[in-house]
């Protein structure tokens, strides 16, 4: 899981740096043979369906019940709060100085506020970074979660899937349901069954064994093909223009893949995410998605006009600069922001973790009968 979705951060930064170089989204005048990198806002959806999935598993454990609804909300803030908040500092920081995060004005104290309280997916404000708005969705549905387990566990997983889709299909079959795209506001609705969608294939992991053997990969690519078709048949701008629709075709193949990989399957996909490198991107994929916007743009709109000409060779500049600092940049603000909070659970064992400089430290000593302090300097980490 770790690895999927360290590639799908990964995907979004290639996304950018396509998007950002190649004005006219969603037309673009970028090579066909760079089409492919045109679909960022599926690696959100893909995000959205294994948050959902991953956080099923342990309920699903246990019958579908969590262990209260104020301790899984304390968990989700303890994980999420700490380094976005740090990346909306730096976010807000780049895009006064360095460069805007967009045409829409300049982030100030409203800015700060929304943001701060991750309120971006009901108000609208000038944005310090755009890949944000999806943080404000994952939000509103970690407060839906238990109300979504609920229902799976009073009922099950096709009336839990009803009750969320239905009323978003006709919604959408409405003229008030035109597509949405990245940066509107209110797009929770929109992208819930999605979330939902990986909650009830969280049921595989605890399935009996007949279901959790079943060709859940191939299931997957079946589900896909059709939806892969469309959009070869009706191009790119459209499936672009289309994503209301789209997002929610794709869910079922993305939660049958989960489905593949939580049950060991296929072998060779296996390895392939367990290999260090993906894995070790995983791990600070968060990190990743929060800070890479800010430093793709500063390259491309800032950097990259001294040194190179616009269109592709901006676009392989952004890949050499751009790629490499965001991955690094990222592992180094996981380890400061992220991590100590991925590892502890409260700020008593994140502060105990932090090493301490080199001080003086007092040492008793007893000598003839007589006591004796002196001061002495420690090794490194000051704990003597």
């Amino acid at each position: 899981m770790d690895g999927l979705r360290g590639l799908a951060a990964l995907y979004v930064v290639l996304f950018h740096c396509w998007l950002y170089t190649f004005p006219g989204y969603p037309h673009s005048s970028a090579p066909v043979w760079l089409d492919e990198l045109m679909f960022g806002r599926l690696a959100v959806v893909f995000f959205l369906v294994l948050s959902g999935f991953s956080l099923a598993i342990s309920p699903a454990r246990h019958g579908w019940r969590s262990d209260g609804v104020a301790r899984f909300l304390r968990r989700r803030a303890w994980r999420i709060l700490p380094p976005y908040w740090a990346a909306l500092a730096m976010s807000l920081i780049i895009s006064r100085f360095v460069v805007p995060a967009s045409h829409h004005g300049t982030p100030g104290g409203a800015s700060i506020l929304v943001y701060g309280l991750v309120a971006q997916d009901v108000f609208t404000v000038p944005t310090p970074n755009g890949a944000f708005w999806s943080i404000g969705v994952e939000t509103e549905l970690y407060l839906l979660f238990p109300l979504l387990l609920l229902v799976r566990r009073r009922f099950s997983a096709a009336v839990l899937v009803a009750c969320v889709t239905l009323p978003v299909i006709a919604r959408g079959m409405t003229a008030a349901g035109a597509s949405p795209v990245e940066g509107d506001n209110r797009l929770t609705p929109h992208l819930a069954p999605v979330f939902v969608a990986g909650i009830a294939g969280a049921g595989v992991v605890v399935a009996r064994d007949g279901v959790r053997r079943l060709p859940w990969g191939w299931f997957a690519l079946l589900a896909a093909v059709p939806v892969l078709a469309l959009a070869v048949v009706q191009g790119h701008v459209w499936t672009l223009n289309h994503y209301f629709w789209v997002d929610l075709a794709i869910a079922p193949a993305m939660t049958m893949l989960l489905a593949a990989v939580a049950t060991g399957r296929p072998a060779i996909l296996i390895r392939f995410l367990t290999t260090r490198p993906v894995r070790s991107l995983g791990d600070f994929s968060y990190s990743l998605y929060l800070i890479h916007l800010p430093i793709v743009m500063a390259v491309i709109r800032r950097a990259a006009p001294r040194f190179v000409s616009p269109g592709l060779p901006t676009f392989w500049f952004a890949l050499g600069l751009a790629l490499p600092v965001s991955v690094l940049g990222a592992w180094l603000f996981s380890q400061i922001f992220e991590m100590p909070f991925k590892r502890n659970r409260s700020w008593k064992s994140v502060i105990a973790t932090v090493p301490l400089p080199p001080g003086p430290v007092r040492v008793r000593e007893t000598v003839n009968g007589s006591t004796r302090d002196d001061l002495t300097r420690t090794d490194a980490g000051g704990c003597s």
